[in-house]
């Protein structure tokens, strides 16, 4: 069984419409839209390089087509063998040409998980760009995982993209040395950790946006605001709760640990622990969610408890997905571009897979400004504070 799914669709007409009409594909479906394999001339190195395919070959003890197969993703080539030839090619720093590399006519885009409105705006973004630059998406999930398996790194380098979107996700060495040596460019959209100084990212003010937030709150006189944060290990969700520390301790008001909740930025989550905040005898006033699905969850959890938003307690989100705007109340959050910080993503990796072949693209990192959206979730704390 495949370590990831795949998606693909064309770049045409309404998003809804393709949204609902989009199949999953088996892999000789995406297989049968790649180019024929090159010849081998088209994939010989330079003169200026290391090492020539077929002294790679003599090194491996294999023929120059089965180091070509492996340049090209086939899967007939056993695993010790394709393992020693990638090997190689890292230790040889081998990279094929842009110019002679044939390239299908799509952007692969990733993600680690695909079930939210919040991947709907991604897709939205890519897709724009795609669109008009004539070309198609691929989407993969990695079932939650924030490294994609190997098979993907397979595929994609079998289908040869234009380049590849990695979202909240990224890549290990080896994928990384994978779709370098096959001149695949990849930039990574609201990085989880750290993906490293070489690698191009698209990120938001997350530490600015959970800073506005919660002043937000502040401001309106509330002084026990709790907190429900997203996963730990995502350096997104970190930033947003660092900055709702600064604005307490900038206002002179305690950080109390008991009234933050570590979350997943999920519905479900959002309500059990939004229940455990306002379950205590001293719950807070006002609570800022990591994510507007987290404050969507807690809207529950205050209306099984016969709470009122924003009367009994106020909710600040973090996204401004469209739902936020249709929920009662109208939520107050957080806009992260999520939009224009997909379609800066696309843009990014199409300018690198244009880059001169012979020059390494310096690593470009940007962070698109959010802001807070102020609606009707908000007011002033009830008169017992």
């Amino acid at each position: 069984m495949n370590e990831c799914f795949e998606l693909y669709f064309e770049c045409s007409g309404n998003l809804w419409r393709r949204h609902r009409f989009v199949k999953r594909w088996r892999g000789d479906t995406i297989a049968a839209m790649t180019p024929s394999e090159p010849a081998e001339t088209r994939t010989e190195a330079r003169p200026t390089q290391t090492a020539t395919l077929a002294e790679i070959a003599r090194e491996a003890g294999v023929s120059a087509p089965t180091v070509s197969k492996v340049l090209n993703g086939r899967a007939d080539v056993a695993p010790t063998t394709r393992t020693r030839v990638e090997e190689l090619l890292r230790a040889h720093g081998y990279r094929r040409r842009r110019a002679e590399a044939t390239r299908s006519p799509l952007i692969d885009l990733v993600f680690h998980e695909l079930e939210s409105a919040w991947a709907m705006e991604v897709i939205r973004g890519v897709e724009n760009v795609a669109r008009d630059a004539g070309l198609s998406v691929v989407l993969s999930e990695s079932a939650g995982r924030l490294t994609p398996g190997r098979t993907w790194a397979d595929q994609v380098a079998a289908r040869r993209p234009h380049g590849v979107v990695l979202v909240l996700s990224g890549l290990d060495e080896s994928q990384r040395a994978l779709l370098t040596s096959r001149s695949i460019p990849f930039v990574v959209m609201d990085p989880a950790g750290d993906p490293g100084a070489d690698v191009p990212s698209i990120g938001a003010t997350n530490w600015q946006g959970g800073l506005a937030a919660t002043r937000h709150l502040v401001e309106l006189g509330h002084r026990r605001i709790g907190a429900i944060s997203g996963p730990p290990q995502m350096m997104c969700s970190r930033a947003r709760i660092d900055g709702y520390r600064a604005a307490l301790e900038t206002a002179g008001l305690p950080v109390d640990q008991r009234l933050i909740k570590t979350g997943d930025f999920h519905h479900e989550l959002g309500y059990r622990l939004g229940r455990e905040l306002l379950d205590r005898p001293d719950r807070p006033t006002a609570v800022f969610a990591g994510n507007d699905l987290q404050a969507l969850g807690f809207y529950e959890a205050a209306r099984e408890l016969g709470l009122r938003i924003p009367e009994d307690v106020s909710v600040v989100g973090f996204d401004d997905l469209p739902v936020a705007r249709w929920v009662g109340p109208p939520l107050t959050t957080v806009r992260q571009p999520l939009t224009e910080m997909a379609e800066a993503a696309a843009r990014l990796v199409l300018e690198l897979g244009r880059a001169p072949s012979a020059e390494t693209p310096t690593a470009t990192r940007v962070e698109l400004a959010t802001s807070l959206v102020v609606r009707t979730s908000t007011g002033a704390p009830p008169a017992r504070q």
